[in-house]
């Protein structure tokens, strides 16, 4: 099914720029600009956490839709398990998935750590500041492991289009 299968690589591409797209938007775009939003380290980690949670409400249904999307289109290759390791296509299919779980488990911390009790308690100076400093470079360290996964995924989704 020719049309089925291109629907499902347009489907894993859009969720592929929603993901990998918003999440570079973050980081290079918006964190800077956060210093010119507020004066405070609170006020600041408040904003990019509140924008954080927003942008999970279409980053996470992408990051659903990117692994379902990702099983269907390598699943000629589960078929037959004995060509993951015997193929250079498998291979970097391994490669590929152990990156995924690596961005699933970074992502699902940053997650944890952002949490609405945090939020709460950092807008209502319950927090030290170097408490708080110490959730913000968490949250940045996480958030450029997050894009780097990510791109190295893309990377990994070009070599296997490509019959690497």
């Amino acid at each position: 099914m020719p049309i089925a299968d291109a629907l499902i690589m347009w489907a894993h591409l859009v969720a592929a720029s929603i993901w990998v797209g918003g999440s570079i938007f973050i980081g290079i775009v918006f964190a800077p600009l956060l210093k010119t939003m507020s004066d405070t380290v609170e006020g600041r980690l408040s904003i990019m956490i509140r924008v954080g949670r927003k942008f999970n409400k279409i980053a996470i249904p992408s990051l659903i839709i990117l692994i379902i999307t990702g099983i269907y289109n390598s699943s000629n290759l589960l078929i037959n398990p004995s060509l993951i390791l015997s193929t250079t296509y498998g291979q970097i299919l391994v490669i590929k998935v152990i990156l995924v779980i690596i961005l699933l488990v970074t992502f699902a911390i940053h997650v944890r750590l952002i949490r609405v009790e945090i939020e709460k308690k950092i807008e209502s100076k319950q927090f030290s500041e170097e408490l708080v400093q110490k959730i913000r470079s968490k949250i940045i360290a996480l958030g450029r492991i997050t894009v780097i996964v990510s791109i190295a995924i893309l990377l990994m989704a070009a070599l296997l289009h490509s019959g690497v």
